[in-house]
Order: C-alpha cells, then structure tokens, then sequence
C-alpha cells in the first residue's frame, strides 16, 4: 500500500511537471524583495531627533507604534518627509502618516524616473521603461488615493487602502497570486484578477449588503446605515510569480511572502481599531503564502481562500484552530482543478482545500466563471465573502 502511495504521488508530481510546462516551466526565475525598506541605514543613523529611531529590521510593530505614540504630530511628519520610503513601509506606523510618506516617495520617484527618461546615457529601451514608470507613479498619485506601502525595488510593490481603515469596524486584506506587481495590481484588464480589483468589488458589495443588513436590523438602522462597515486593503506586499513557472510549483516565494504579511497583520493589530483583527481573502499562489503564514487569532479573525492550488499544509487541522477557514468552491472552468494536489520533491501545494477531508468551511462560487471570477458583481462567492469580512458570516 505504501509503495502505490509513493508511485501515485510520483505520477502526481509529473502531472504537476507536465501542467506547469505546458504554461512555460522555463520562465526566469524570481528573487523575492525581503528585508527592510529602501532608505533604512539613512534612518537608522539619523539623530535628528536626539533618540534612536526603530530598526525596521528588527523593531515589532507594536514596538513602531509605541515609538510614533511618543512623538508629536510634527515630528512625525518630519520624519516622514526626511525619510519617506521607510515610513511609507513601516508597519505600526499611524496610517495617516504612511499615506503621506507614501505620496511623497511616489512624487520623488515619478521625478527620478522622467530624469531617466531624458537622460541621453540611456539606451531607448530604459527610457520607455522610465517613462512607464513614471506614468505609473502619477496614477497612484492622482484622486487622493490611500497608498499603505509602496516599494519600487525589483518589480515594486504596493498597498492601497479602500474606505477609512483608521476608523473601520472590520478590514479585509487581499492577498493576489501569480503576475502581480507594481504596473499590474490594478490593471484594467481582467479586473477581478487583480488586488484592487478585488478590493473594490468587496468594499462596494460589503457596503450594499451592510445597507441591507441595516434595513433588516431596524433599532440598528440609523447606527449602520452612517457607520461604514468594512475598510478593504489591497496587498501586492510580496514577490509574485509570473505565469505558471517553477517559481509557482515551488513555495520559495510564498515564504518570504508570508514574512511579509505576517508583519502586515501584526501592524494593523497596533495601529488600527476594528472589532476583530483582519479577514485575509488568498487567491491562487496567494493561498501559499497564507497557508505559510498561519495567522493567529490576534492576527486574522478568518481566512478565505478561492481558486487555491493548496496552502502548503495537509488539512486545515495544521493551521491555527483559533482561526477560521473557509475555501470556495471551485467552479467548472477553473483551470486551477488541472494543478495535481501533491507536495513532492519541493514541487506542488499539497491538498486541496475544497475536499471535504480538509476541514474547511464551504462557500458557494455560483455565478462565477474562470480562475479570477471568484469577486465578480453578482456571484454568491462575492456574497459570501462580504459576510464573512463584515463578521456576518
């Protein structure tokens, strides 16, 4: 019995092999972005202030927080100004202040990019480079937008914030797969493919059904109908793969991923004040790195995961019983149902978490189509993830 166990998952894992390779097995791979953020020895060795600023490396966000509560307003936005690329990234820092650094190290980055863009040193190529980033920049400039991180090494990484997450009652955290960077989170095409596609889908949908909610609760009306519910973030806070490579078979960047979003949860724990710590949805690969991370209980009041292709683990009895799973289910032109199940020889996820053996929660995907449909308008799995981010679930 034991030997067809192994010969099964063999034939498994060149299943895997064949269904990655038919996507392009030879892509480059990645090297995730880690560490502290950009500017952060000339923080550290800044003594503007007469005290020694937070090591982003090593400093808790609890601790960041502690920091920033000593602080007056504007010392604080001095800091923010002389250092904007750390404060932008510094989880545990007051959201308002990461708004503002963001915004700054956006402009001082949109202007090193149009120099580049004119600098007659450059081949062509770098120049067109420069000036898609440049433009990129000042989209995420415009309209007032709430950028929570932004990160421009490597591929860039960004967070932008939907609602008022200082005073929301719940959060939500998206957390995207694959092909997901700086230029592509919000991109219009494929829209609920997408972090911030996602992301508005879920504000806009939570914010119907809370009216809906409210309509139904009538002592409560007035209290939910001027309150707003639900502030949703979406995270392209890690190194994603790109296509389905072996960067996507293996779990190397959904490790370094799920550093990340564990210092992500851990910074909205201490600097924001919901009623329960954050829902995390993880679509695709997104679900590794969710799987690696295992929010606590003071981390995440539940986890979703669509379009999974596992979570690293066997079932869900190896992440934390304090949190709650749930798993979509996978509708009929998923192609992720194509991926094997197995973790062999660093290749694969392992179980599916839609199996009734798993142990998670089911939710309903009626209505939606393909492997990035799962937050369309109008799909019971949109439904349901609004109840589950608002706590109604």
């Amino acid at each position: 019995m034991r030997r067809f166990r192994v010969r099964r998952a063999v034939a498994a894992a060149v299943a895997l092999a064949a269904v990655l390779g038919a996507g392009g097995w030879a892509a480059d791979s990645r090297t995730a972005v880690t560490g502290p953020p950009p500017g952060s020895a000339a923080w550290t060795s800044d003594t503007s202030l007469g005290l020694p600023l937070p090591d982003p490396a090593t400093t808790t966000p609890a601790d960041v927080a502690a920091f920033f509560a000593g602080l007056s307003p504007d010392r604080q936005d001095a800091l923010a100004v002389r250092h904007p690329l750390v404060v932008g990234n510094l989880d545990g820092a007051p959201i308002g202040l990461r708004y503002r650094a963001n915004a700054l190290a956006l402009a001082a980055e949109r202007t090193r990019e149009l120099a580049r863009a004119a600098d007659p040193a450059l081949p062509p190529q770098d120049h067109e480079a420069a000036r898609t980033r440049a433009e990129r920049y000042r989209t995420l400039l415009d309209g007032g937008r709430r950028i929570l991180a932004f990160d421009p090494r490597g591929r860039g990484q960004v967070a932008e914030v939907y609602g008022d997450l200082a005073a929301a009652r719940h959060t939500a955290v998206i957390v995207p797969g694959s092909d997901i960077d700086l230029l592509d989170f919000d991109r219009t095409t494929d829209p609920y493919g997408t972090p911030a596609g996602m992301a508005r889908a879920l504000y806009a949908e939570e914010q119907h059904g809370d009216e809906q909610h409210a309509g139904e609760q009538h002592a409560d009306v007035q209290h939910r109908a001027t309150d707003r519910q639900t502030a949703v973030i979406a995270w392209a806070g890690y190194t994603t793969p790109v296509g389905l490579g072996l960067d996507a078979a293996t779990e190397d960047l959904a490790r370094a991923g799920a550093t990340r979003l564990t210092r992500l949860l851990d910074g909205l724990a201490v600097s924001t004040h919901p009623q329960a710590p954050a829902t995390v949805f993880c679509h695709s690969y997104g679900s590794v790195v969710c799987g690696l991370a295992r929010p606590t209980p003071a981390q995440a009041s539940g986890v979703v995961v669509l379009g999974s292709p596992g979570m690293g683990v066997d079932s869900a009895a190896d992440l934390d019983p304090g949190v709650p799973l749930w798993a979509t289910a996978r509708n009929g032109s998923d192609w992720i149902g194509d991926v094997p199940n197995v973790r062999l020889l660093g290749l694969g996820h392992g179980a599916d978490p839609t199996a009734p053996g798993f142990g998670a929660r089911p939710l309903p995907a009626t209505g939606s189509h393909g492997h990035t449909g799962y937050f369309a308008p109008g799909t019971a799995s949109l439904t349901a993830y609004a109840a589950v981010a608002a706590g109604r679930a």
